[in-house]
C-alpha cells in the first residue's frame, strides 16, 4: 500500500495500480508562455522548449485496471482523457519537472466513483471513444463541458514533423522524464501521481483531423498544433508521490 500525497493535512490510502495502455495518443500544441501562466497553479511555472509552453491532450485506453499485486488477467477498462501542461516547480534540492492535470475525464463510471480514492485524479464524466484499424486510428472525447477529435494514420514510415523538437528521440525522452502529474483534488489542492513503465515506446501519429475545445477557448493564435505521439500495448503502473506537493 503506498499514500497519496497532499498538502490537506494528512494522506489518503491510495494502492499502487497496474495497467496496460492498449492505446495512448499524446496530442502536443506550442503554447504561449504568458497565457500557459494563467493556467497554472501560483507555485508551478511552464517548462519552455524553443520558447513556447507545452501543453496537450493524453488520450487512453487502458486494459486489466488493477491493484498492482492482481494478475493482469484481472482487472478493469477503462478510457479517459487529460489535459495536461509541462511545467516546473521548486524543491530544496532544486527544480522538478512534471506536468500539471487541470481536467480529467472519463467514460468509466467506477473511475469517476472512486478518482482520487483509489484511481488516479478526480475525472468528469465524457464519453471516449477509440476506432482503430491497422493503419487508422480516431478518437473522439464528448462531455458537457468538452470536446476532443482526433484522427490520425499510423504505422511503418510515418514520419515525424515538429517544430518543438529536432527529432522524435527528443520528444519522446520529453515526455518520459515527466512521469510525475499534479492535479487539483475536490478541494482544490494537489495531489501528485506518478506514472511509470519499463517498456517506453513511442511512434508518430500523422494527424489528419483534430479539434478540442479546451485550446480553441484560448485567445486567438494562443496555442498551435505541434506533433502526435502514439503508445500501444504498454504496461504501466502508478503510484503516489513521495515528495510534498507544490502549493495549489
Amino acid at each position: 500500500m503506498t499514500t497519496q500525497t497532499s498538502t490537506e493535512g494528512g494522506t489518503t490510502p491510495v494502492p499502487a495500480m497496474a495497467a496496460t495502455i492498449a492505446h495512448r495518443v499524446l496530442v502536443n500544441y506550442r503554447v504561449d508562455p504568458d497565457v500557459t501562466r494563467s493556467l497554472l497553479p501560483r507555485s508551478l511555472r511552464p517548462q519552455l522548449v524553443a520558447g513556447s509552453a507545452v501543453a496537450g491532450v493524453c488520450l487512453i485506453h487502458l486494459t486489466g485496471v488493477r491493484p498492482a499485486w492482481f494478475a493482469p488477467a484481472v482487472g478493469h477498462r477503462s478510457r479517459n482523457a487529460a489535459h495536461r501542461i509541462a511545467v516546473e516547480w521548486d524543491t530544496a534540492d532544486g527544480p522538478r519537472t512534471g506536468v500539471y492535470i487541470p481536467r480529467r475525464h472519463s467514460s468509466s463510471r467506477l473511475v469517476r466513483l472512486v478518482g482520487g480514492r483509489v484511481f488516479p485524479g478526480t475525472h468528469s464524466p465524457a464519453e471516449v471513444t477509440f476506432d482503430a484499424t491497422r493503419d487508422d486510428l480516431a478518437v473522439r472525447v464528448d462531455a458537457s463541458d468538452l470536446r476532443v477529435r482526433v484522427a490520425g494514420r499510423r504505422g511503418p514510415g510515418i514520419p515525424f514533423h515538429s517544430r518543438l523538437f529536432e527529432s522524435l528521440e527528443d520528444s519522446s525522452a520529453f515526455f518520459q522524464k515527466d512521469a510525475v502529474g499534479w492535479s487539483p483534488t475536490r478541494s482544490g489542492m494537489l495531489e501528485g501521481l506518478r506514472l511509470d513503465t519499463d517498456a517506453w515506446r513511442v511512434e508518430p501519429l500523422a494527424v489528419i483531423d483534430l479539434s478540442s475545445t479546451f485550446f480553441e477557448a484560448l485567445p486567438a493564435g494562443a496555442a498551435e498544433f505541434d506533433h502526435a505521439l502514439l503508445m500501444r500495448d504498454v504496461p504501466t503502473r502508478w503510484s503516489s508521490v513521495s515528495e510534498p506537493a507544490p502549493a495549489a
